[in-house]
């Protein structure tokens, strides 16, 4: 019976060809499977998951703005907290840190409610002006064919149930406004006792991930920062429009400075917000002479203070494009709704925080969407080369001097 040679044992692979006595068995290493999906799939995969993610977030957009609002709140107020703490115990600073976070709120709804009852008691005072108005415009109208009997048409349409149709609304949404200061104000509260330990949470994150700690903390500067000096030039802007609109002569200024006070707020759009009820106003009472200029007033002074003056002392608050702060305000809006234009901005800024400053790898997305991009310079020589000429050693960037005695 001839000797039987044992086979290779499960798992190890086959030599190929003859192998010469003594020498080692060359063996083949084993090809790693393909796990990975291609890009396309994993594009398709990441938009849908987002696409999903966008849609819960829409139908809770009702808790998840004002609790998103009253997290910006606590954060413009947490300095003031630090510096209470410096001389009060650390509860105490936060209890008043939250009274004085609870009495802006209220002074804020407050003097809105204030503007719009001072409108809705006005405004019945210039039936007659609003009547000469409508004339006008139907002669307007019938000089290019419109005829008057089609607008009469149109308004007898209007019965009550349409009418009603058309308050409900309003009447759900001063609902909804109170729904949103309740959770703002609970929000608020249980934020303000949380605070106090904050710091040493984030302590214990930076711990095991420091790019993270890194990357809420330069959010918090930037929304605390655009809320300031947002603020700070909405009441700059509103007293200048409540002293134009004085020298005008148009009723109601310190209502029309509320509303450019409150729609500063709103990115890229509030500006016309602000302008069209003043400037129809001062049609009604004096003409197209004073509306327009209002207009002028308005287009001249928010474009010199939002326009030139704020962006320098804004800084790298929001650090993004005008194209994208724009996009963002419609994105926003369409995610969280009316407070989504409020909250547009700062929420851009969370997920920049998130999805691009604490992960290195998409960092390059700052060179595209940054209002201030670093610029490169061909100038400056790389580092290691920086530093082998201080060393002593040739740099390599020049050509090495020819040895002597060589052409």
């Amino acid at each position: 019976m001839e000797p039987t040679t044992p086979g290779p044992a499960a798992g190890e692979p086959l030599a190929k060809g003859p192998t010469p006595a003594g020498a080692p068995m060359r063996t083949e290493a084993p090809t790693p499977a393909r796990t990975l999906m291609p890009r396309f799939v994993l594009i398709c995969l990441g938009l849908a998951g987002l696409a999903v993610f966008l849609y819960f977030v829409r139908d809770l957009s009702s808790i998840i703005a004002p609790v998103f609002l009253g997290l910006n709140l606590m954060i413009v107020a947490y300095p003031l907290q630090l510096l209470l703490a410096r001389r009060l115990h650390r509860y105490l600073a936060a209890v008043i840190t939250l009274v004085l976070v609870l009495v802006l709120i209220l002074v804020f709804f407050a003097a809105t409610t204030w503007a719009a009852t001072e409108l809705l008691r006005e405004l019945p005072l210039y039936n007659r002006e609003f009547t000469k108005l409508w004339s006008d415009i139907v002669g307007l109208l019938a000089s290019v064919g419109i005829s008057e009997s089609t607008l009469l048409d149109q308004l007898r349409s209007i019965d009550a149930s349409n009418v009603m149709s058309f308050v409900t609304p309003l009447l759900g949404n001063v609902t909804s406004v109170l729904s949103v200061l309740v959770t703002v104000v609970m929000t608020v509260f249980f934020l303000g006792m949380d605070s106090v330990q904050i710091r040493r949470r984030l302590a214990s994150v930076k711990a095991g991930n420091p790019r993270f700690t890194e990357a809420v903390v330069t959010f918090s500067r930037g929304v605390r920062r655009y809320w300031v000096v947002t603020t700070v030039f909405g009441l700059i802007v509103a007293l200048l429009d409540v002293a134009a609109l004085a020298i005008i002569g148009v009723p109601l200024i310190w209502v029309w400075g509320v509303l450019a006070f409150l729609t500063n707020y709103i990115p890229n759009i509030g500006f016309v917000i602000g302008l069209v009820p003043p400037a129809l106003l001062a049609l009604l009472d004096s003409g197209p002479g004073p509306a327009l200029a209002v207009v002028a007033a308005y287009s001249i002074l928010n474009f010199s203070v939002q326009s030139i003056i704020q962006p320098k002392f804004t800084g790298e608050a929001v650090g993004v494009t005008p194209t994208m702060s724009f996009l963002s305000l419609l994105f926003w809006y369409w995610v969280l709704g009316w407070l989504g234009a409020l909250l547009a901005l700062p929420a851009t800024l969370l997920l920049k925080a998130l999805l691009v400053d604490a992960d290195p790898r998409a960092s390059w997305i700052n060179l595209l969407i940054s209002s201030r991009p670093p610029r490169p310079d061909s100038r400056k020589k790389p580092a290691r080369a920086t530093k082998a000429v201080a060393a002593g050693e040739p740099d390599p960037g020049k050509a090495a001097p020819a040895p002597a005695g060589t052409d």
